[in-house]
């Protein structure tokens, strides 16, 4: 009987891209996938450390993963894991600890635990990593969209994140390895790329005469059948004027941005190290709102980072409303031991944190439906992703290219196709829409 292995992934596209590049390591040396709740010889939990609560989750997965079958090897990976291994060495049943590097050692670091039953901590000081760990993924578990992960690491340095020390400095893959897994992507089916890393725009930044608006353009005239190009994130102090020419010039980037803010206070933004004041982000969001003018844009905001007065809140839900974000991903701060802001004085309270995120949470879904609604009776280019009802196993949900989540009866065989979709009643988080007729691969996708 072939050896079977488990996953479970926390966190963010990057980790699940991960975990399709160790399980295609594992298929390679001969294992059988299965479900996380089903009995496996190997569990492997790809673990998240960006707040509080994804530690306590990641503990809580590893303990169900002993649960599950105590006599499994149980290996835990990831930022946490990069973070912590003392702390997850210490939960009893844990066998082998692998950081956000060496991934390839992973199944050696599990024979040998096997031999010789001892645990093993493969953490090694990431900061010393300069080189980007190729993890070709030929295909996802969910056949849809597909991630392309380009780069690695960050070196911003706010003072609220942990991630440069759980991924190390930023790492960009070579270019021709990136433009290589596209293509195969391509030729697996995929009609929509996800760029994606820990500081995706920033990729680059590390080379000589390479940069970001190099790659897109690439990805956009050396790949062919590629349909959709989106970006997973990018910064304000990334958004170049090279960045617009071509994304305003590009059939195949799709008008969604995410451009994170975090803020929409000076003085917040300041304490936070972030690079940028909130004119400079006004003035880049109105740059490529005027090459892009249909654009999405989406963002991050961290609510109750220390200091943040009424005042400060205010300015954020301001500005905010100025941009008109077309949804917010809000977060309360959390405090990261080793981090400055884990230091600074006037913490603010757990409940003042709680009724700001609710505030920005009900903004966000004002502006999500104000926004949506300018596409009623429009028909846009939906790619389906999974059916969401179980009494009608025709209606299907997916993402259009401006990222509005729309549901529509149509048929199994269309998801992952490009389907035209009209939109006959806006909402939040579902638009109800009519299917019109599915694209074929000569249509030229407009953005």
């Amino acid at each position: 009987m072939p050896k079977t292995v488990s996953f479970h992934t926390l966190g963010c596209k990057v980790n699940h891209y991960e975990t399709e590049g160790i399980w295609q390591k594992f298929k390679n040396a001969g294992y059988e996938r299965v479900d996380f709740d089903h009995h496996a010889d190997v569990y492997v939990i790809n673990t998240c450390t960006v707040t509080n609560t994804g530690d306590k989750k990641s503990r809580q997965v590893i303990r169900r993963a002993i649960r599950n079958n105590p006599d499994a090897v149980v290996c835990v990976t990831g930022c946490y894991a990069q973070t912590s291994p003392g702390e997850i060495m210490e939960i009893p049943g844990v066998d082998v600890v692998v950081g956000t590097q060496d991934r390839g050692k992973m199944i050696q670091y599990i024979e040998e635990h096997q031999t010789h039953r001892q645990p093993i901590n493969g953490v090694a000081n990431i900061m010393k990593n300069r080189v980007f760990e190729e993890m070709d993924v030929p295909e996802f578990s969910d056949r849809t969209r597909a991630s392309l992960k380009i780069q690695e690491g960050c070196n911003n340095f706010c003072t609220f994140c942990i991630i440069p020390w759980s991924r190390g400095l930023l790492r960009s893959r070579e270019p021709e390895n990136v433009l290589k897994q596209a293509r195969n992507l391509v030729e697996a089916g995929y009609k929509e790329i996800v760029l994606t890393g820990i500081h995706t725009a920033g990729y680059g930044e590390d080379m000589k005469d390479y940069n970001f608006a190099q790659l897109l353009r690439e990805l956009e005239t050396e790949v062919p059948g590629l349909r959709r190009i989106r970006i997973s994130s990018i910064e304000a102090s990334q958004i170049t004027n090279e960045v617009i020419e071509v994304l305003d010039a590009s059939e195949k980037v799709v008008p969604h941005l995410h451009i994170p803010l975090q803020s929409g206070s000076d003085s917040v933004l300041e304490r936070m190290r972030r690079k940028y004041t909130s004119d400079f982000y006004k003035k880049r969001v109105a740059k490529i709102q005027k090459a892009l003018p249909h654009l999405a844009i989406t963002s991050d905001v961290i609510v109750g980072f220390p200091g943040e007065t009424e005042q400060e809140f205010q300015e954020t839900v301001d500005f905010i409303k100025e941009i008109g974000y077309s949804e917010l991903h809000v977060f309360p701060f959390s405090k990261r031991t080793g981090t400055p802001a884990s230091r600074m004085d006037n913490q603010v309270d757990d409940n003042i944190k709680h009724k700001r995120v609710q505030a920005l949470v009900e903004q966000s879904n004002q502006q999500a439906l104000a926004y949506a609604k300018q596409y009623e009776n429009e028909v846009v280019e939906v790619i389906p992703e999974e059916t969401v009802d179980e009494e009608n196993p025709n209606m299907l949900v997916g993402y259009s290219d401006n990222y509005l989540k729309v549901k529509f009866e149509g048929t199994k065989d269309m998801i992952g196709e490009i389907v035209r979709v009209k939109i006959n009643k806006a909402g939040y988080p579902y638009n109800e829409g009519t299917f019109v007729r599915i694209m074929d691969d000569t249509t030229v996708f407009n953005a």
